[in-house]
């Protein structure tokens, strides 16, 4: 069954708002750090989301997939450049790992298209 990835990041946004209504000291240092931790430094926003996509995939967390690859949209990622990334998270991660970057890639291409802009 194909998985609608945008229908994911928004029922997985509502469950995360529900999270910040009960833990919201907790959420707001969460999101403080996400925000130091992408900013752009030695390493630009886009490289950042595909190392936190690839990380997603070795760990094996659709959800990490789903965000990481809006993300890497909307910083500008090509399709090669999410291979090469889903290339060492296979490296990293082994046979299941395989598994997951088939769901990167998927997710990566739907939000990608142009309905998606």
């Amino acid at each position: 069954m194909l998985k609608n990835w945008q229908e994911e990041i928004r029922d997985l946004s509502g469950d995360i708002k529900n999270l910040r209504a009960g833990i919201p000291d907790v959420m707001k240092a969460f999101t403080a750090m996400g925000a130091s931790a992408g900013a752009s430094g030695a390493l630009d926003a886009k490289t950042k989301e595909l190392i936190a996509l690839a990380i997603g995939v070795a760990i094996r967390c659709d959800d990490c997939i789903a965000f990481h690859s809006k993300g890497a949209v909307q910083h500008g990622a090509s399709r090669e450049e999410v291979l090469e990334t889903l290339s060492m998270a296979i490296y990293m991660g082994a046979g299941p790992s395989v598994m997951y970057a088939s769901h990167a890639l998927a997710a990566f291409d739907q939000l990608h298209a142009p309905a998606a802009e």
